[in-house]
């Protein structure tokens, strides 16, 4: 297992706040895996990126050595989670959470290792608790507590219903942490009253209070607002390979270290040297296209994610030859600038289009980028590119 301070400095990457910091440092100093925990309300059968900045977090604190538990809210997903809402959510019937959460399991496999991963139900034990269990958990909160949050407090002063299934809700996830003994949950930055409420009912049934770690919410595809469905700046994990290639390209540039942080399993090292050389004047395109890579990856497979640039409509990557590579012979009496072979050879309309290409150094030969200087000698063979989309394996063939 690494070290105490290995281990923290992985825990905080990308994370918003770790509460209480000095309580984590003590139990990871007790080098005893540590149980954590995240939950997911199955409410909608499919998943985006900006769900999965919680579960790279649940895989790096597996690669550490830690037990990761995956509790799917079948119980809480039929009350419906009240944070940020402006109004009650429709409760699912049980027969909607268990598809969802079906589907969950299969997309989350694609992140966490499943031998390593207790996945659990949180109905397992609300079913379990009789109404008189019901009212001892009721009774460690106050009304006045709930109405301090934000959601709540609200609606309750521009007089919109609340309902009391909706108090339950951080009652019930609290109650989980009970329930699992978590040592560390995970939770986005809106669900922090929740989380403490796991801490505060750990203490009244007689346990440690877990730690907590917040995640940011991950801005979508715009760079501005969350990533959602309902605006349409998402990335769907499921989303064809093309599709998900072509959306994390676009990206603006500012954005994609933002990604790189939360979504990438590089190393920060590996990042910040991405970081010096778009510094130095590196494309940022081509470092979007190795986030892009990575992530069609983890979702689709190695083989998916290298293809994944022609099914986005792109024929072909940086430095990639065409599989249709012409064959072109130019009649020469002697060696000729490399000007004249591309003029001959067509793959520029006309010289001063060769210069200009030679001037901006969009001219390769076998790859490497040439200048006007460079003599092309007779009877020799060598593949030309000129600009991004014209190529040839050019022979200077004696008259």
């Amino acid at each position: 297992m690494k070290s105490v301070e290995e281990q923290l400095a992985l825990i905080k990457r990308g994370a918003e706040e770790v509460l209480v910091e000095s309580e984590l440092v003590e139990k990871l100093k007790r080098g005893q895996p540590l149980r954590i925990k995240a939950g997911f309300d199955p409410t909608a059968p499919d998943l985006h990126l900006g769900h999965t900045v919680l579960i790279n977090k649940l895989r790096q604190f597996q690669d550490l050595g830690h037990q990761v538990i995956f509790l799917i809210g079948d119980f809480t997903g039929m009350i419906g989670d009240p944070s940020g809402k402006s109004a009650t959510r429709p409760p699912l019937t049980r027969e909607q959470v268990l598809d969802n959460a079906e589907t969950y399991k299969q997309q989350v496999f694609k992140i966490l290792d499943p031998a390593k991963t207790e996945v659990a139900f949180n109905s397992t034990w609300m079913d379990k608790l009789t109404p008189a269990d019901f009212i001892r958990l009721a009774s460690q909160y106050t009304v006045a507590r709930m109405l301090e949050r934000d959601d709540f407090d609200k609606r309750y002063t521009t007089n919109q219903p609340i309902a009391i299934h909706e108090f339950l809700y951080p009652l019930v996830q609290g109650y989980d942490s009970v329930a699992l003994k978590a040592d560390v949950e995970l939770g986005g930055t809106d669900q922090k009253f929740n989380l403490l409420m796991g801490r505060e009912l750990q203490r009244a049934y007689g346990q440690e209070a877990q730690n907590i770690v917040t995640m940011p919410l991950l801005e979508g595809l715009d760079g501005v607002k969350k990533m959602s469905k309902s605006l349409g700046n998402y990335v769907g994990i499921q989303e064809a390979p093309g599709v998900m290639y072509s959306k994390l390209v676009s990206i603006p540039d500012t954005l994609m270290w933002r990604y790189f942080e939360l979504l990438s399993f590089r190393s920060m090292d590996e990042i910040e040297q991405f970081r010096a050389d778009v510094a130095k004047g590196a494309n940022p395109r081509d470092i979007k296209i190795k986030l892009a890579e990575e992530i069609v990856a983890r979702f689709h497979g190695e083989e998916a994610a290298a293809n994944a640039h022609r099914a986005a409509g792109n024929r072909m990557k940086e430095g990639e030859l065409p599989e249709d590579l012409p064959e072109v012979e130019v009649a020469a009496a002697e060696d000729l600038p490399i000007a004249a072979v591309l003029n001959r050879a067509g793959l520029v309309k006309n010289s001063a289009q060769a210069r200009d290409l030679l001037s901006g150094g969009a001219v390769k030969v076998d790859g490497a980028v040439v200048d006007r200087d460079f003599v092309f000698a007779l009877g020799a063979t060598h593949v030309c590119q000129a600009g991004k989309k014209s190529f040839a394996r050019v022979t200077l063939k004696a008259e």
